[in-house]
């Protein structure tokens, strides 16, 4: 694929424990040819920006800098990782009230600038704050779009992997649906080297079946487990936020477990969920649906469900937030 021919200027917006992991993902793998870091705490901003700007000898030149608002104008891609982030004890969706509030700051102030690129949401609960992304901007769904279920898929590989003791590129499998506890994985088309699950099983008896199912319960629950362990989650999701800028700038029609909004795939409209989907320099391609067989339909539905019936109980609720759901 040819490289997008733009400017590749990217604004990040919140440089908290994970946009300051993006930032440095984006200086270590030379991605981007300018940044503009937006965060309340201005001087932590100017630190991260000296700090940053001393590993370019290091790797490529690039143009980083703070930045206000009006600096989103022209920019290729607004990535947001600003808000309150999940505490021991918490689930992605005890954020919801608090990180709507935020996010419909940041947005009124981002779409006042002109801004016309994609919007790279980070910030948990992603489904949700992707979609309100989408109400509150007026840009086309196609440009907005979520990390969604991009860390858990990868996580879901890796596991799968060490597992099988095999490398990690040849294990293909998403997890999809919410970003959150309904999670869940496609086993039905996961597959190692382009054998399915199943087959490789049926070939390699050895294999532990029992922990192989027990794979996906430990990628849900792995953010809990990290939040216990250190407080917080910020180098996966970092380098998750990095490798898909690096696929919208330049223009490489890959495909990832995002979030995405839903007009008829599995049977779903006016949502932002977690599904395979092919990004370019525009945004969102093409939703990619994954057949799924009768128990994973359900989990989809019931996934879908829990984010809307959660959604709508906070707006509701909270009617000055500036947007409702269908």
């Amino acid at each position: 694929m040819e490289a997008s021919e733009k400017q590749q200027k990217i604004i990040l917006i919140g440089d908290g424990a994970v946009g300051s992991s993006y930032a440095y993902a984006l200086i270590n793998q030379n991605i981007g040819q300018e940044l503009g870091i937006i965060d309340i705490n201005k001087e932590k901003a100017e630190g991260d920006v000296m700090d940053l700007n001393s590993a370019l000898a290091f790797t490529a030149p690039k143009k980083i800098y703070v930045a206000d608002y009006e600096d989103c104008h022209d920019a290729d891609l607004v990535v947001y990782t600003a808000g309150a982030s999940q505490k021991p004890g918490e689930t992605r969706l005890d954020l919801t009230e608090k990180n709507l509030r935020i996010t419909k700051t940041v947005v009124e102030n981002v779409m006042k600038s002109g801004f016309d690129g994609i919007f790279l949401v980070a910030t948990n609960p992603v489904d949700i704050l992707t979609y309100a992304v989408y109400k509150l901007s007026g840009l086309p769904s196609h440009k907005v779009i979520g990390t969604g279920t991009s860390l858990d898929s990868a996580r879901f590989r890796h596991a799968i992997a060490q597992l099988l003791d095999v490398d990690v590129r040849n294990v293909h499998g998403y997890i999809i649906g919410e970003h959150g506890d309904t999670e869940f994985p496609v086993w039905s088309h996961a597959n190692v080297a382009g054998l399915n699950i199943n087959e490789w099983v049926n070939n390699n008896p050895t294999t532990d079946e029992q922990a192989l199912v027990e794979i996906f319960f430990s990628v849900r629950d792995a953010a809990y487990e990290i939040i216990q362990r250190k407080g917080a989650t910020f180098y996966g999701i970092g380098a998750s936020l990095a490798r898909i800028t690096r696929a919208i700038l330049n223009n490489e029609h890959a495909v990832f477990p995002l979030s995405v909004y839903l007009e008829g795939e599995y049977g779903q409209n006016d949502i932002y969920i977690g599904s395979p989907a092919i990004i370019t320099s525009n945004g969102l391609k093409k939703i990619v649906e994954i057949p799924l067989n009768d128990s994973e339909k359900e989990k989809m539905n019931h996934s879908v469900n829990t984010i809307r019936t959660h959604l709508k109980e906070v707006l509701d609720n909270n009617p000055d937030l500036g947007f409702t759901i269908d």
